[in-house]
């Protein structure tokens, strides 16, 4: 039995037309389904990075790395570690605005450091960023209520120290 672990690999590309689609399709083609995605250009804006959630087994993943350093507009591609990054999640969720509900979705709000971005008779929009699993905890207390609408961002992650992506590329 193939055991399915879940990783997070950014990769480092030349900000080129089809860079996306190419590394996308990268992990269509090994088979690996795509948890979540992030893309933006870098400090130089000559490159972008791609932050890649997925799942799959260890054997696997080594191969597409491999095959992933061999596209011609991949810098650098790195494993992020639990442990050894900081990541971040961008969450807004659009609440009915229900009289008897009200308080305790503000209450839910502050104790979640989540701020009020919009509200009027109808609804009441909130941002939250955090950690993934504390986002998803949010959700999962304002399904409670009724929830009109929810958008996030996908994860965004650094390593921890001072190791930088640019430092390490291929030749």
């Amino acid at each position: 039995m193939i055991s399915m672990n879940r990783y997070t690999l950014a990769i480092l590309v030349r900000n080129q037309f089809g860079v996306l689609n190419r590394v996308t399709s990268m992990f269509r083609r090994r088979r690996f389904n795509i948890n979540c995605l992030t893309v933006s250009e870098t400090e130089d804006t000559a490159y972008s990075r791609i932050t890649v959630l997925f799942e799959g087994d260890d054997n696997h993943k080594r191969q597409l790395v491999s095959q992933l350093y061999k596209l011609p507009d991949v810098v650098s591609v790195r494993e992020f570690e639990r442990e050894e990054t900081v990541s971040s999640e961008l969450l807004l969720i659009k609440m009915a605005n229900v009289h008897d509900d009200r308080e305790e979705i503000l209450d839910a709000a502050n104790a979640f450091d989540a701020q009020i971005m919009d509200y009027s008779r109808e609804s009441i929009v909130m941002q939250m960023t955090g950690e993934s699993r504390r986002i998803d905890d949010f959700i999962e207390l304002m399904r409670d209520f009724e929830i009109l609408e929810i958008c996030r961002t996908g994860v965004v992650s650094l390593e921890r120290g001072s190791s930088v992506m640019r430092n390490v590329t291929k030749l």
